[in-house]
C-alpha cells in the first residue's frame, strides 16, 4: 500500500514485438488500472536473457517497448515504468530467494518444461529459477495485486509460497499478493491457428497482428485469417475462426457479441474481415502516430526513463534492505 492505494505489479519481456492481443489483453487494461492503483510497470530485460539474444537488437526492442507503453497512453507521471536491469535489488533479492526456493517447487514449474523442449540447446539455470526472479519483481514493490494470464498462475503461487515461507521464519516481511482478476476480457487469438494464443513468437507471419503493423498489412492478414466452410457469423465454440474475430470486433468497438452478430447477419466472411481489418487499423493509428513521435522525442523518453528508475530503486531498496537485515546481512555504511 502507497498511501490510500493498493500496489498492482506488472511486466512484459523485450522480446519480439507487442501483438494485438498484448495490448487488448494486458497493455489497454493497465491504462485502465492507472487511476485505481499505484502502478509499477517494468520491462523485463533480464527475464529475456534465459534466450540468447542479439544485444543490438535487444536493446532496440526494450527501447521500442518503453515507447509503446507511453504511446499506448501509460501516463509515466502517474505510473511506475521502468527497466528491470536499471535496478539491481531484482537480482539481488532473487539470489536470497533462491536460498528460500526449493527444487521440488521449480521441477514442477509447466513453463519451464515447454521452455526447455523449446530450446534443448540451451537449457540454462536461468531459465530453471526464472520463477524466483519473478517472485524477487514482485515482492520488492510489496505488490497487493498482480494481474496473471492462464500461463502465470504458477508462478504466482510459487510468489506467495515463496513470501510466506519468508515471513513464517522473519515475521511480517513480504506483502502476499493476490492475482488481479478485473472485469474479463477475450483471449486474442492466432489468425492462422484460431485454437492457439496470438504469439509475438509465432514463426507464421500471417498469425499475429503485430502493433506496428502498417494498415496494408493488417489488412492483407485479416483477409488471410482461417475460418470455417459455412458462411454464417455466428459466436460458437465450433467456429473457433469466426469467434476469435468476433472477439477482437467487439474488443474495440464495445458492441456486444449480440450486436455483432445481428449488424453481420447475412454479409459474408470476405466483408466481415475487412470490416475487423479497418477497426483494427483505425484503433492502432493514433498509437502508431503517438509511437513514431515519441521516438523523435529522445530527451523526453531519457528524462522520464532516469525519473521511473530513480522512484522504482528508492521503493525496492526500503524492501532491500528490511531482507538484508532480517537474513544477517551486514548494513552498508552510507
Amino acid at each position: 500500500m502507497i498511501g490510500d492505494k493498493k500496489v498492482l505489479y506488472s511486466a512484459m519481456q523485450s522480446t519480439g514485438t507487442l501483438t494485438l492481443g498484448n495490448y487488448l489483453g494486458a497493455l489497454d487494461n493497465w491504462i485502465k488500472l492507472s487511476n485505481e492503483y499505484e502502478c509499477f510497470y517494468a520491462i523485463a530485460d533480464l527475464h529475456s536473457l534465459t534466450v540468447r539474444q542479439d544485444p543490438k537488437d535487444i536493446r532496440k526492442r526494450a527501447k521500442d517497448l518503453y515507447t509503446l507503453y507511453v504511446a499506448a497512453g501509460l501516463d509515466p507521471e502517474k505510473n511506475c515504468i521502468y527497466y528491470q536491469s536499471h535496478v539491481s535489488a531484482h537480482a539481488e533479492l532473487a539470489w536470497i530467494l533462491n536460498c528460500f526456493t526449493y527444487m521440488g517447487e521449480l521441477n514442477r514449474m509447466t513453463q519451464f518444461k515447454d521452455k526447455a523442449a523449446k530450446h534443448s540447446d540451451n537449457i540454462n539455470a536461468g531459465l530453471f529459477t526464472y520463477p524466483v526472479l519473478m517472485a524477487a519483481d514482485i515482492l520488492l514493490y510489496q505488490a497487493d495485486v498482480v494481474p496473471v494470464g492462464a500461463d502465470q498462475k504458477q508462478h504466482l503461487e510459487i510468489t506467495r509460497d515463496i513470501a510466506g515461507r519468508f515471513n513464517g521464519i522473519y515475521g511480517d516481511v513480504f506483502t502476499i499478493p493476490e492475482a488481479y482478476i478485473g472485469k474479463s476480457t477475450a483471449k486474442i487469438m492466432s489468425l492462422q491457428e484460431p485454437t492457439k494464443k496470438m504469439s509475438k513468437s509465432d514463426e507464421n507471419v500471417n498469425a499475429s497482428i503485430l502493433l506496428m503493423d502498417d494498415p496494408d498489412t493488417i489488412i492483407r492478414k485479416f483477409k488471410r485469417a482461417v475460418t470455417d466452410s459455412d458462411r454464417e457469423i455466428r459466436y460458437t465454440d465450433d467456429k473457433p475462426g469466426i469467434q476469435n474475430l468476433i472477439n477482437i470486433y467487439t474488443c474495440i468497438t464495445g458492441k456486444t457479441i449480440e450486436e455483432t452478430e445481428k449488424e453481420f447477419d447475412g454479409k459474408g466472411y470476405g466483408e466481415f474481415k475487412l470490416a475487423v481489418g479497418e477497426t483494427v487499423v483505425g484503433r492502432l493509428k493514433p498509437l502508431q502516430d503517438k509511437f513514431y513521435e515519441l521516438q523523435k522525442e529522445k530527451d523526453y523518453i531519457n528524462h522520464v526513463i532516469k525519473e521511473n528508475d530513480e522512484k522504482a530503486a528508492y521503493f525496492a531498496n526500503k524492501t532491500l534492505r528490511k531482507v538484508q537485515k532480517k537474513v544477517g546481512l551486514i548494513e552498508k555504511i552510507r
